[in-house]
């Protein structure tokens, strides 16, 4: 990095579990400094979605270097999650025809269940979790309703609503960060996580008119699908990381949820 800005900059780790984010100093000036950063992060910035994009280099190794301006400012809380201005900004993100046009002409092809299905399990596999009563349950389930829940419209999901994600600027401005694990899929893979864990059920019906959608059973089932799939995501996730805490939260949160396994 130093090689890049120069030596009169100083440099330090920013965190997280890649070690590919920095944050670099120099008087006045405050950069975020991330190596292999998601591509579309340029269009991202246009839209106001995420921190202006400063500037993108390539290095001589094909490793790609972006700076963001550093935005001063606080991750949302569970019930700021609420706010309409966060369901203003996913609707935004869903129903944008630039940010997905732009995901596809980089070669991103839309994910269905059956596939997401399939590197999940081959993930389970390396991991020898298929053995885990609760993983075997949850992946049963979604073999079996895979190719039914399909749902035809397509968009770029984040994939990653939690609310650490979430972060109100100085400027007042609300930004979705880390963008990572973003790929094309049915909506209702950020839909579920989201509306299950900061949004009480009897209010589903309302948070989704104001994001554009009719609470239907068609709907209910797919988030539904898409809520397993994402806990044994991340149970993967931990474990692959050596989180056993998080591990054993999310397994527990699985077997808790028994009833998610039904039919609406």
């Amino acid at each position: 990095m130093e090689q890049i800005l120069g030596s009169d900059w100083m440099i330090s780790p920013a965190g997280g579990t890649s070690g590919e984010a920095f944050i670099a100093e120099k008087e006045n000036n405050k950069l975020f400094l991330k190596r292999n950063s998601n591509p579309f992060i340029a269009i991202l910035s246009a839209e106001g979605i995420v921190p202006k994009l400063m500037w993108t280099k390539r290095l001589s190794n094909g490793d790609v270097i972006t700076a963001q301006k550093w935005m001063e400012g606080r991750e949302l809380t569970r019930p700021e999650m609420q706010n309409e201005e966060v369901v203003g900004l996913l609707s935004k993100i869903h129903h944008s025809s630039e940010i997905l046009d732009l995901f596809m002409r980089m070669g991103k092809k839309p994910v269905s269940p059956s596939a997401y299905l399939i590197q999940l399990l081959n993930k389970c596999k390396k991991h020898d979790m298929l053995e885990n009563e609760s993983i075997s349950q949850a992946t049963r389930f979604l073999s079996r309703y895979a190719q039914e829940i399909d749902h035809e419209k397509k968009v770029v999901c984040h994939s990653d609503m939690f609310h650490e994600n979430w972060l109100k600027g100085e400027d007042d401005h609300l930004y979705l960060i880390d963008w990572d694990q973003a790929i094309i899929a049915d909506p209702a893979l950020d839909l579920s996580m989201f509306l299950w864990v900061y949004v009480p059920r009897n209010q589903w019906s309302e948070w989704l008119h104001h994001y554009g959608l009719e609470e239907t059973n068609d709907l209910l089932e797919r988030m539904n699908w898409y809520l397993v799939a994402q806990t044994i995501s991340y149970i993967l996730w931990h474990i692959e990381r050596r989180e056993s805490e998080k591990v054993d939260q999310w397994l527990q949160f699985l077997q808790e949820q028994q009833f998610i396994y039904r039919k609406y």
